[in-house]
């Protein structure tokens, strides 16, 4: 699914109208939406209270015409004009018509009525202003906003959904004025705007449904737009088939390299990830100190034993142990829990930069340390050969990159293209709305920001998770969206259960499985 810029967005409006389904009529359509997600939200509408606050422009016209339908179905609804209309004004004259009331909220008198009329109602649906504002709030506008606010303290107050956006985010960049409401769920018009992914402004959409508003399918407008919301059947129609005559031997070998002494956890999560997505064999190679406990935890692997130094860390002489043993595998996976130190960083880039005849077709993702002792590594971009999946978090991208964390999150889908393409490699730029970029592909936004994956452990579940279906078949691209949907999927599941403190990336695991036959059914 397309995630557009208020620009982009206007550019699909007008190129609609060209394809002949007019304003108008994208009104008509984006309001009974809305009327009909309001009405589920509150499993019926008749003798309920709602109030419908609207600006001057289309955003305020969508929200009459949710109005007269919820009207027409019973319920006790008000439209507040948080500024005034236009003269000529077919909407409010058809809301009118339907009986719906209205509030001038503009004015003294017309705030202190809202405010009461905000305290007594069961509903708020946010249609002051859309796409198309972008300064800060002021006169009636902030002051209602502040009255939304309020009545929302008193009590609980209403359920808040805002049309397309909630007044006062920026479309784009994802500002949030002071006074933007946080609602409890927002209707997006068509597309997702890309402000709703970007902080402080995400924190303020709630839950995001997506309303088709009948526009044209097709619009060379809406194919150019290279941003891409991950959505349940696109990763379910990529998802490795399972058929009913397969062996172990049909869903690949994954190899992860990982653990030291003083991380053992990582070997274990990463391996027991790739296990649980599928990978019909996975093998943890660990330094031979880690090895007996690893194997102790992480049973239905195979475990490969390599050289370790004197601080339980994975030798450079391991790479060769490695590396004579890559023609077994589908997928390799480096770096979760292996520290950071000389030696490492000779191992890895002994690992995947000097020649050898498997590697080069070999799909490998790098993590973790793997990034930290790859960034020490001279030219590494140009001698990895093989096809490479890179998972840095802000703080590893910005030791990759020399960007300051602060860079890198004002604008994540940018940073994260454009490294993917000097690197010639699939860069998932991890956190809330995670961020998948590759060369030749969209960028691709992950829906999930959860504060139950903020814990130690949970980066090396995904690795196991992207490296096992890599080992299945997938290309990086495909792997890295899919791998990143299905960890956010079955962290979702968990968080719903435990609540979004106390997550143990553990907890994860067994949550995969269901997560992927989940996905599975849709098709």
């Amino acid at each position: 699914m397309k995630i557009v810029t208020a620009a982009q967005m206007a550019a699909i409006e007008q190129a609609s109208e060209r394809a002949g389904v007019s304003t108008d009529a994208l009104m008509e359509t984006a309001g009974l939406a809305v009327a009909r997600a309001a009405r589920e939200v509150l499993s019926g509408i008749a003798g309920m209270t709602v109030v419908v606050l609207t600006g001057p422009g289309n955003n305020g016209a969508d929200g009459l015409v949710a109005a007269r339908h919820l009207r027409r179905w019973g319920g006790e609804v008000t439209c507040c004009l948080v500024t005034p209309r236009p003269e000529i004004d077919p909407k409010m004259d058809l809301a009118l018509e339907y009986g719906v009331a209205v509030l001038r909220a503009a004015d003294g008198p017309g705030l202190s009525r809202l405010g009461l009329l905000l305290g007594r109602s069961t509903l708020v649906i946010d249609a002051v202003l859309g796409t198309g504002r972008a300064r800060p709030l002021e006169g009636a506008v902030k002051d209602a906003m502040l009255k939304l606010r309020e009545a929302r303290r008193v009590g609980g107050g209403p359920a808040i959904m805002a049309l397309d956006l909630p007044t006062g985010l920026n479309a784009d960049n994802g500002e949030a004025d002071p006074a933007c409401p946080s609602v409890d769920c927002t209707l997006a018009l068509g597309f997702p705007k890309a402000g709703m992914f970007r902080f402080p402004g995400a924190a303020h959409v709630g839950r995001l449904q997506v309303l088709d508003i009948g526009l044209p399918p097709g619009l060379s407008e809406e194919q150019a737009v290279g941003l891409e919301l991950l959505t349940p059947e696109w990763v379910s129609a990529r998802l490795p088939e399972r058929p009913l005559d397969s062996h172990k031997g049909t869903y690949g070998h994954a190899l992860i390299v990982a653990g030291s002494r003083n991380y053992v956890g990582a070997a274990c999560l990463s391996s027991q990830a790739s296990v649980r997505t599928g990978a019909g064999l996975t093998t943890l190679a660990s330094p031979v100190g880690v090895h007996p406990i690893a194997a102790s935890r992480s049973v239905e692997a195979i475990h490969l034993p390599l050289p370790e130094d004197a601080d339980g860390r994975t030798s450079p002489e391991a790479a060769l142990v490695v590396r004579e043993s890559a023609r077994r595998y589908s997928a390799l996976a480096v770096g979760c829990g292996l520290g950071w130190s000389a030696g490492t960083t000779a191992f890895v880039e002994r690992l995947l930069c000097e020649a050898a005849p498997a590697l080069p077709t070999l799909p490998i993702l790098v993590d973790a340390d793997g990034l930290n002792n790859l960034s020490q590594v001279a030219d590494w971009p140009r001698r990895v050969t093989a096809p490479l999946v890179l998972t840095p978090h802000p703080g590893e991208m910005s030791t990759l990159t020399g960007l300051t964390v602060a860079q890198i999150q004002t604008d994540r889908e940018a940073v994260a293209k454009k490294w993917a393409q000097r690197w010639g490699a699939c860069v998932v730029l991890k956190g809330a709305h995670t961020v998948i970029a590759a060369p030749g592909q969209p960028v691709a936004v992950a829906p999930f920001a959860n504060p139950g994956l903020a814990t130690g452990g949970t980066g090396d579940v995904l690795t196991g998770v992207i490296v096992s279906l890599l080992a299945q078949g997938l290309g990086p691209y495909d792997a890295a969206c899919c791998g990143v949907y299905l960890h956010g999927m079955a962290a979702l599941s968990v968080t719903g259960r435990l609540g979004n403190a106390g997550l143990a990336a553990s907890d994860l695991l067994c949550a995969l499985p269901e997560a992927m036959r989940r996905l599975r059914d849709r098709r």
